[in-house]
This record gives C-alpha cells, sequence and structure tokens, in this order.
C-alpha cells in the first residue's frame, strides 16, 4: 500500500461538491477509480477538475469546502495498492 496526496495545481478556491445542494464527490472511506473527479478548484468563475490519478481509497480530506487553497496545497489523502 502506498498513500499519495492529490494536490492543487492552481491557486483558487477549492469545492467538494460540485453544486451547493449536490452531494460531494467522494468522502473518506470512498473506493475511487483513476480519472474519477475527487474535488473542483474555482479560479475566476472558471473550475478545474481534481482527478484521482489512479485507483484507491480516499483516506483524509485535508481541505474544508470553498476554502482557498494556494497551488502546491494537498487537498486529498488516498491510499492506493502500489
Amino acid at each position: 500500500m502506498a498513500t499519495e496526496y492529490l494536490t492543487a495545481s492552481m491557486p483558487g478556491v477549492f469545492y467538494r461538491r460540485p453544486g451547493p445542494d449536490d452531494p460531494s464527490f467522494v468522502e473518506v472511506g470512498d473506493e475511487v477509480s483513476e480519472g474519477d473527479t475527487v474535488g473542483l478548484v474555482g479560479v475566476m468563475k472558471n473550475f478545474h477538475e481534481i482527478t484521482a490519478p489512479r485507483d484507491g481509497t480516499v483516506t483524509d480530506i485535508l481541505v474544508e469546502n470553498e476554502s482557498e487553497i494556494e497551488a502546491g496545497r494537498e487537498l486529498i489523502e488516498l491510499t492506493t495498492d502500489d
């Protein structure tokens, strides 16, 4: 098993859900597949998906919904079988 951290590629606002009334993309303990959307980063009304780089399990969400983030900020901890 390996632990991997998904990081922000740009500064902006981190969103855990696609809309205010929608459920979160992922919760701790969820299984994800490579390419699954796990969050969004909003920059000047444009939204960029944060996707899982490989199959794994979400073991921690390190940023609150709608928090301002800097590039390189660790967002989600993912455990993989690698």
